[in-house]
């Protein structure tokens, strides 16, 4: 290095310095670069091609957006975040051209591969070059320009004129245009619908053949869809198809299908009406010997019912050289039968004698898969030959593995919990009394480091699930087999270290669970009892420092001394019991004495034991049909009670006047937990999503509501703004650790989309806060619900979201910005919407 003479040491170095950080930053500005040279969409169209950029749809003139004729067109532009097509980025920085074997990639760059080779090995040159090519592989794995097709053009306004016609416009007529623009090989699409005037029903007529089908039809009053002076809809004749079939099906004529129905309407009648002929077949079609013939359609009962427990393919051309009969069903296996007849009988809902119907075959079905004991579950009815009405019913069941061994793991952070890892190792035994019982025992620890130093976690417990109710009195009689009821009991019991205050807590619980139709569950709670145990209560000040300081202040002006320290925890715990009975402090220092007053409350309550003997009623309902499905409803309440019978059962009391049971102070309160989610499919795999949550707790008996069972706000399922435990009560800023009410609003709208292959996105908005409405004196008026107009203190958040969709689960990231801030003076609005301030918040699967 040469260095010039004449210029200060200290300029040189520092040119030397900022040399080196521009080269630094050369990779990132070439990449940058190579980034936006891609932005050209159109980079690998070819010459005479156009790259589609829109679809538009004229309705009668009036342009629309109609999400319900989306799938009807054939060809989509490129999908686009933000208004760019990034996925058609991404392509774009790989080059069609380019080599794809190692060879031709050596020929096209022989300076770099022979460098390599020769600096290294012709291994690594290899290498090397897999490398760029298996890079260029990547790019044009995305979705390259959607190239306008004339083809698919003309098929999509096919698509939009048959459509048309199913909704009675037999008169539409459909055209389209593709706009083009040469210079930027771009394109756009118009369809232009014309629907005309709708075809009405006008005379309709239903004629049944068949003397079995027209006696059912007539005797179950079935009312037809089909009315006149309604606009003709294809889907309405097809429900009207749907209702006939399963009427006649769940009547036991089993051999009746669709192909027997037959709708013939008029659509060349110039005065837009239609007769409808509604005919259903006199007899049935089958082959034989190579030739139709008809029969006619009979009503089919079961003559016998056959279930083979142990069922394995390749054991299919085997008998079974076990059997068993109960109650007329016959219970066979390869091997020793190892289910109770008398319990898996329960889930056989066609009985030998009875007539044939759909709903107890699909009833039947569920039921089997719902016991958890069986990897599949078949059905198979033939016709006796012997008789023309009547099924043989075999039902094969391929048991899963008696014994299963499962295990999760979860990385936690949040504002209490710097880094966190947790385990859960189960054992199931299934058919565990051979009534296909699940018999379950879990064992889970968690490890974390925090403000406070590291804490771990250890639990175990121990739970029964028997597919039938377990009630005294006779009262399973109360909820049908067909709702697929369940009875669970559970025991376990948890430990923590160095987690708050060391709880120790045990649990049992019965729980009562059925489907009361495929939309609706009912759960009832009737023993779950928890026993909370704090064992240290010393560690409260040290876990809660903000609550110390604060005492420290009282103690300051207490004591007239500014450098005044309590020791812990005797000496503090000591004062706030001093001070309580200290009238003349109350009078000269109101505040201060009121800030004493409300720590030794929060004290009381958080160090507290509990029992909390709980009695609950759930009410579920869930219009999902499948995890695709994207247009449903949620709604779920749940109503609980703690410490009602308990309490009166006892008449004790604490030295804080709190009721006991066992010398355990008894939680005592209602809780309504009010729960309602809404999803729309808006079209091009994007979901909107609304959520809105309401909770309240009220307490009688002068009790306190337990730590474990209040309303918090924050976190990345919450309001994703704040932090766990960081928000409210109401408009107060507390700066306490952990931030508790006992009143709850939350309501959440989010936007998810595609960007790119498996990453998604969102936008989200959160609103809601936690207040306190137990009229306690000791609470701030700034933390008290008191009318509508504490919703003002209402905080609001907003952000993005990204997620990885690996199908089997979701790996969330969101980013919360404070947008409404209760507790500001001032103006709160986006006073804080900074990514400095902002919460970044890692999740599984969707926050609702």
């Amino acid at each position: 290095m040469i260095v010039n003479r004449n210029k200060p040491l200290k300029n040189t170095i520092f040119d030397i310095l900022s040399s080196a950080k521009i080269m630094k930053k050369i990779p990132f500005y070439f990449l940058l670069a190579v980034f936006f040279a891609s932005c050209n969409a159109t980079k690998h169209v070819a010459e005479g091609e156009f790259m589609l950029t829109e679809n538009s749809i004229n309705i009668d003139s009036v342009k629309t957006k109609s999400s319900n004729l989306q799938k009807y067109i054939l060809q989509k532009r490129n999908p686009r975040f933000l208004g760019l097509p990034l996925s058609l980025y991404f392509h774009n920085l790989g080059n069609h051209e380019k080599p794809e074997t190692p060879t031709e990639w050596a020929e096209e760059n022989s300076k770099s591969y022979n460098f390599v080779k020769k600096v290294f090995s012709e291994k690594q040159s290899i290498a090397y070059s897999n490398y760029f090519i298996n890079l260029n592989k990547w790019f044009l794995k995305y979705p390259h320009p959607e190239i306008v097709s004339n083809n698919k053009v003309k098929r999509t306004a096919d698509n939009l004129w048959a459509y048309y016609k199913t909704q009675g416009f037999f008169r539409s007529s459909v055209n389209s245009k593709i706009s083009k623009d040469s210079a930027d090989k771009k394109a756009t699409v118009t369809y232009y619908i014309k629907k005309g005037k709708p075809t009405l029903l006008d005379t309709i007529h239903i004629k049944i053949e068949s003397p079995v089908l027209d006696s059912i039809y007539r005797n179950s009053g079935l009312e037809t869809l089909l009315k006149t002076n309604d606009q003709y809809k294809d889907q309405v004749f097809r429900n009207e198809a749907s209702k006939v079939v399963k009427l006649f099906r769940n009547n036991g004529v089993y051999h009746f299908a669709e192909a027997a129905l037959g709708f013939y309407v008029d659509s060349t009648r110039t005065d837009y009406k239609t007769n409808v002929d509604f005919i259903i077949a006199k007899n049935r079609l089958i082959e034989e010997n190579g030739q139709y013939k008809e029969k006619p359609y009979k009503i089919h009962t079961i003559k016998e019912v056959n279930v083979i427990t142990d069922y394995s393919f390749t054991r299919k051309d085997e008998s079974p050289t076990n059997s068993v009969s109960y109650n007329g069903i016959n219970f066979l296996s390869y091997n020793k039968l190892k289910y109770s007849p008398k319990y898996l009988s329960q889930s056989i809902f066609l009985k030998p004698g009875k007539i044939y119907k759909d709903t107890l075959r699909n009833l039947t079905r569920t039921h089997l898969k719902s016991l958890q004991n069986f990897k599949s579950t078949n059905i198979k009815f033939t016709a006796d030959p012997a008789s023309e009405n009547e099924l043989k019913m075999d039902v094969f069941l391929a048991p899963l593995e008696k014994y299963t061994l499962g295990t999760e793991t979860e990385l936690t952070h949040s504002n209490v919990r710097n880094l966190g890892v947790s385990g859960k190792f189960s054992i199931t035994d299934r058919n565990a009394f051979k009534g296909a019982e699940l018999l379950k025992l879990s064992f889970l620890g968690s490890w974390f480091n925090s403000n406070t130093g590291p804490g771990w976690e250890i639990g175990a417990d121990a739970s029964l699930e028997i597919p039938r109710f377990l009630a005294p009195f006779g009262l399973s009689k109360f909820v049908p087999k067909a709702m697929s009821p369940r009875t669970l009991f559970s025991l376990g019991s948890s430990f923590q270290k160095n987690i708050g205050l060391d709880r120790q807590t045990f649990t049992i619980l019965t729980d009562y669970k059925w489907q009361y139709n495929d939309k609706k569950t009912i759960q009832l709670e009737i023993l779950n009892t928890q026993y909370i145990q704090n064992l240290n209560v010393n560690s409260f000040f040290t876990i809660y420092n903000s609550e110390y300081e604060s005492l420290n202040s009282v103690a300051k002006v207490f004591y007239n001394d500014a450098n005044r320290v309590l020791n812990l925890p005797e000496e503090a715990v000591s004062f706030m019991n001093t001070l309580v009975a200290n009238n003349s402090f109350q009078n000269t220092n109101p505040e201060e004495y009121n800030i004493s007053l409300n720590i030794l409350n929060r004290y009381n309550i958080i160090t507290s034991d509990f029992l909390i003997p709980t009695i609950a009623y759930t009410f579920t309902y869930n219009s999902q049909r499948d995890f695709k499905d994207n247009n449903f409803s949620f709604f779920k309440i749940r109503v609980a009670n703690s410490g009602n019978v308990l309490g009166l059962l006892s008449d004790k009391e604490n030295a804080n006047n709190k009721k006991t049971f066992l010398n355990i102070p008894l939680a005592q309160y209602f809780k309504t937990d009010i729960e309602f989610k809404k999803f729309w499919d808006v079209g091009n795999n994007s979901v909107f999503g609304f959520r809105t949550f309401l909770g309240a707790i009220i307490t009688y008996d002068n009790s306190d509501v337990p730590f474990t069972k209040s309303y918090f706000a924050g976190g990345s399922n919450d309001i994703r703004a704040w932090q766990t435990y960081e928000l409210g009560p109401g408009s107060r800023n507390s700066g306490l650790e952990f931030n508790v009410g006992n009143f709850k609003f939350l309501t959440s709208a989010e936007y998810r989309f595609d960007v790119v292959s498996k990453l998604k996105g969102a936008l989200f908005i959160d609103a809601g806060n936690i207040w306190d409405i137990s009229g306690s004196s000791f609470i701030e008026e700034e933390a008290k619900f008191t009318n509508l107009s504490s919703l003002k203190n209402i905080a609001v958040g907003s952000g993005f979201g990204a997620r990885l969709d690996f199908n089997f689960l979701i790996l969330r990231f969101d980013v919360g910005f404070k947008t409404y801030e209760p507790y500001l003076d001032g103006n709160k609005w986006f006073k804080n919407y900074s990514f400095n301030d902002a919460v970044y918040n890692v999740g599984i699967n969707y926050p609702f």
